[in-house]
């Protein structure tokens, strides 16, 4: 990646020369109201109140005495008063109540407050007079909610204009249009179609020759064969999986403080394959939730179900195994249900829905369906253990012939270490002898005086142990002073003791009985003893990164255990002199001494052979072996054979096949099973959503607003994803054509396409919305049936150009009386930059990749992992690949809206952010496409001229010919930047990377460096028109 120097400049000349290129009209959205049109209360302000008044003021609950559901109680008010004064909105307690200008809390309470255009609405109401039929109840309160009811196809409207209509779409949109006294827009140019067309199903821009092709076919079927093309293309894959994985909550790590890497890749594979083979969504859904209980399910229909593996997973020491696996059951059910339903169903985990109609019951009666799948328990090397989900591998068939040959192999020499003979039975006889004899070598050390440096009472005990009272300083050290056994010391041993008055048992003295140890010295009549090494039975040693020593978490033993620690020293030192022994502790979070311990010396030759015993084995070791249970006698030989001499071969051999087993490089990935069970699947409510309080025990069932399950239907995952896609379904096929739908104009026909609740917006255009729905389902739900029928229609190719009327009525285009325009998302922006400079790296699939980074994004606590830049095209791959870490997002993709992919995420919210143009313009990977680009234009362009290469470059940016007034601009603003450049060759030479092309016009090159910086920032470089 090259390294940049600027030169001080002003930054607003490249804004400006941003802007002066920019080449659409800007225009000021202004969501104004003042129109003549007669706002009828049933169509238009009576599904407001239905959404966001009628839970707290209707019928059933009428806080503060108010009701909106009858028009003569709602002109008289509550407590506080009237809330309509008919004709004078600006009077009214209701509107000041809407738009938090009232001194009380802003309505509707609890929800999200009102979009300007719905309290435009409202308040043109008011003003026309709050005309309100005393015959329009809310009749509708009582019904069940329209997302709820089955779509049936509405009958096709007729229009007037009959020869714009290309297919049943436009029919639903132009009856509005001219519902609204509206026209549609023209179609835009072909050059914008093609743009948009391929950006919205490949998400690339078309290249220059495409763009001409297209311009010049003539023939009828042009725009239909356009289609079809991009559709077949692999890329569309890629481009309809990036919001989908948004979904899924896909990443390349496990989130959390840890935050470690994950192997799942060959997920993402499957949904870009699953897109490009256009499987049924019907499938693709049954795949993801429940592929490991379909009959003999293929290693594609495994891979499918990590869908629900994206789930975070908690790797800290101190996490409870069953919480963290229950957190990871409502993130299924919370994600399952905002994905296939559009539903908050996650509101109901601590009470039954303040707004919908699902219970709390009926919330863990979903959870029982996730709550009954396939895990192990592994533990850590903190002691801490967890549920482990099953992963699967999938070796290549030469992979697959090695390994079994390497198993066959494994087998025989675990076979034989595991065997126990009497040739062992008499070695293990001798060992043991061995280790007694080494144990017995050891002498106590009775302390003659001992001091806390930082307060802590230290007390000799009867036994020479050593306990530590009073105060427990952060920081301490422990100073003992022995005399020493007369001859030949080879070692000094530390054991740390429980004790009945210390946290927990001890042996330490934090709350957990834990301690902490960062150094130990010894001193013999003033003369520094030398260790040589340090060896603990237990607990981790020689955590730089901490100044550790020794450290033991005995948080999680059921009974605490005496621990050692021999220190050998690199001289054998002669005894009869005076030991001092320095024990000092200085932890991150203090407290963390030794509390209760003891000091020993031996003249052993072995002195460590005691430690390499564990503290749990070493007591069986003191029984004699003919009283010993089962499974000390089984524990006790398991330990020797793994150490035994005789056996070291093996084990060496073992060893190796084992490496040479893992180094085969098998992939692997996360997957679901189903434990075996013939049970249906239940699960415990819990009280408040608290995992801690437990309630009634419920089986797996669905919502009873919702269609039931079938009678013979198995309540398990695979009988749940079947109910989902069944055409019973209300919600599922809306939901699903709602979000296609939001992708290609900006927002969907619901807006609120996480929520088709009560209080989620209505549909624009509902009747549109059902016949998408029940046409889904009619063609099989197929996804590129739904986008060639969208595509194709007049209604997506119109122009995007906005009329001061269509601003005036329609601000957010609602009424789609234009085709979509607005930035594309985070990945795209980089696909575009990169294919423009011709560094798009074409490659599909495979392992995620790591481009470009600033330093320091990856420098974690407690992870240690570091960001290796990729090598050849893998640093130039679409940003679908870049590696996805949970608690370190790429940075560009976060600035442009992107998510953490930690949860279950619909749609990105799009903000502009000054950040973002700095991004653009400066960021080294932004910078480095710009150096590519320029490049580009020179050797590309058809003619060497300056012209040709200014419209050469344009074309490859917004796939059209520049203007003459765009023209212009960019000829003058390469003028400028290569007159600086003349004079200030050291910056053109690192600017231009000039050495890579060899041509020597540095200044030329650096002048057009600078111009396709412009042009990879136009606004219509980023934007879908």
């Amino acid at each position: 990646m090259v390294q940049l120097c600027f030169r001080p400049r002003p930054m607003l000349a490249v804004v400006l020369g941003v802007s002066a290129l920019a080449t659409s009209a800007l225009f000021s959205i202004r969501a104004q109201s003042a129109t003549d049109q007669g706002v009828d209360f049933q169509k238009d302000v009576q599904p407001v109140f239905q959404a966001s008044c009628y839970p707290c003021h209707s019928a059933k609950i009428a806080s503060g005495d108010l009701r909106l559901d009858k028009k003569s109680l709602a002109l008289q008010g509550g407590v506080s008063g009237r809330p309509i004064l008919p004709g004078k909105s600006g009077e009214s307690l209701l509107l000041r109540r809407l738009t938090g200008e009232d001194k009380g809390a802003r309505m509707p309470l609890g929800g999200a407050p009102l979009p300007p255009d719905k309290i435009a609405l409202i308040r043109r109401w008011i003003d026309q007079g709050a005309q309100w039929p005393e015959e329009a109840p809310a009749a509708k309160t009582t019904s069940k909610h329209w997302a709820y009811v089955k779509p049936v196809a509405p009958p096709v409207p007729a229009v007037a204009d009959a020869k714009w209509v290309r297919n049943p779409i436009d029919n639903f949109v132009l009856a509005r249009l001219e519902r609204e006294k509206l026209s549609p827009s023209p179609e835009a140019s072909k050059e914008t179609l093609i743009r948009r067309l391929s950006l919205d199903l490949t998400g690339l821009p078309p290249s220059i020759a495409e763009v001409s092709e297209f311009v010049s076919d003539q023939s009828s079927g042009a725009y239909t064969k356009l289609v079809e093309r991009l559709l077949a293309s692999p890329h569309y894959g890629e481009r309809w999986a990036r919001p989908w994985l948004d979904m899924a909550r896909y990443a390349d790590t496990n989130g959390y403080e840890a935050d470690r890497r994950r192997t799942i890749w060959k997920y993402r594979d499957w949904v870009i394959q699953a897109f490009n083979r256009d499987m049924p969504f019907d499938e693709f859904t049954i795949e993801q939730i429940a592929g490991d209980m379909l009959p003999h399910p293929s290693n594609d229909q495994l891979i499918a179900t990590g869908f629900h593996r994206n789930t975070m997973f908690n790797e800290e020491g101190g996490v409870d195994k069953e919480e963290a696996h229950w957190t990871n059951l409502v993130d299924r059910v919370n994600t399952t249900a905002t994905v296939w339903l559009g539903s908050t169903i996650a509101c109901a985990q601590c009470h039954n829905h303040k707004f919908d109609p699902f219970t709390q019951r009926e919330y863990y009666q979903l959870l029982a369906f996730f709550d009954n799948g396939a895990f192990t328990v592994k533990t850590y090397g903190d002691t801490s253990n967890k549920y482990i989900e099953p992963q699967l591998e999938m070796p290549t068939p030469e992979q697959e012939a090695r390994r079994v040959k390497l198993n066959a192999e494994i087998g025989e020499l675990e076979t034989r270490i595991k065997t126990q003979t009497p040739e062992l039975d008499a070695e293990q006889a001798q060992w043991e002898r061995a280790v007694h004899q080494a144990s017995s070598e050891w002498q106590t050390l009775a302390p003659a005086k001992v001091a806390s440096s930082g307060g802590s009472t230290l007390t000799p005990q009867q036994d020479h142990s050593i306990l530590a009272g009073g105060s427990n300083p952060a920081e301490d050290t422990y100073t003992i002073e022995a005399k020493l056994p007369a001859g030949r010391i080879t070692a000094v041993r530390l054991e740390t003791l429980p004790h009945k008055t210390l946290p927990r048992g001890g042996p330490g003295r934090d709350a957990y009985g834990n301690f902490f140890l960062s150094e130990v010295a010894l001193e013999m009549e003033g003369n520094e003893l030398r260790i040589k090494k340090a060896v603990p039975d237990d607990g981790r040693m020689n955590d730089k990164k901490f100044d550790q020593l020794w450290a033991v978490d005995a948080s999680r033993d059921e009974e605490r255990l005496p621990r050692q620690l021999v220190l050998l020293l690199d001289t054998p030192a002669e005894g009869g002199g005076t030991l001092r022994v320095y024990l000092r502790h200085r932890s991150e979070f203090g407290g963390q001494s030794v509390g209760h311990f003891r000091l020993s010396v031996t003249s052993s030759q072995q002195p460590d052979q005691i430690v390499k015993i564990s503290a749990r084995l070493r007591p069986v070791l003191e029984i004699d072996p003919g009283a010993r249970t089962e499974k000390q006698k089984n524990d006790l030989a398991e330990y020797f054979r793994a150490n035994a001499p005789s056996l070291k071969a093996a084990r060496d051999r073992l060893k190796k096949l084992h490496e040479e087993r893992d180094d085969l490089g098998i992939v692997s990935t996360l997957i679901l099973r189903e434990r075996d069970s013939f049970d249906r699947p239940s699960t415990f409510m819990r009280s408040r959503g608290e995992f801690l309080s437990k309630g009634d025990r419920v089986w797996a069932g669905v919502p009873a607003v919702l269609h039931p399950m079938p009678q013979d239907a198995m309540p398990n995952r695979l009988g749940l994803a079947k109910w989902l896609v069944s055409p019973e379904n209300p919600l599922t096929a809306r939901v699903t054509v709602n979000r296609i739908w939001e992708l290609y104009f900006g927002r969907g026909l619901v807006e609120t396409s996480e929520d088709f609740g009560t209080q989620g917006e209505r549909p624009t255009h509902p009747e549109l919305l059902d016949w998408l729905a029940t046409q889904f389902m009619e063609q099989k739900w197929s996804l590129k049936a739904m986008h060639r029928l969208i595509v194709n229609s007049s209604t997506y190719r119109q122009s995007s150009r906005v009329a001061p009327e269509l601003v005036e009525r329609d601000p957010y285009n609602r009424l789609l009386a234009r085709g979509p325009r607005f930035r594309v998302e985070a990945e795209m922006i980089r696909d575009i930059a990169l294919s423009a400079s011709g560094l798009l790296s074409p490659k599909i699939g495979g392992p995620s990749v790591f481009p470009y980074q600033p330093d320091g994004i990856w420098d974690l606590p407690y992870n240690d992992d570091k960001w290796e830049e990729s090598k050849g095209e893998d640093q130039y791959r679409r940003g679908l690949y870049t590696f996805a870490r949970r608690t370190a997002p790429y940075p560009s993709f976060l600035t442009f809206d992107s998510t953490s992919r930690e949860f279950c995420t619909v749609r990105r919210v799009r903000t502009n952010t000054p950040l973002q143009a700095l991004t653009a313009l400066n960021d080294p990977a932004f910078f480095e496409a710009a150096q590519a680009l320029a490049r580009r234009i020179i050797r590309e362009a058809p003619q060497p001229d300056v012209k040709s290469r200014a419209v050469y470059g344009f074309k490859l940016c917004v796939s059209r010919a520049p203007k003459a007034g765009e023209l212009d601009r960019i000829l003058s603003w390469y003028k400028k930047e290569r007159q600086y450049f003349e004079k200030h060759p050291g910056d053109a030479a690192k600017v231009a990377a000039f050495s890579q092309d060899g041509n020597g016009d540095a200044a030329g090159q650096a002048a057009w460096t600078m111009v396709s910086n412009v042009l990879l920032n136009l606004d219509e470089t980023i934007t879908k028109e």
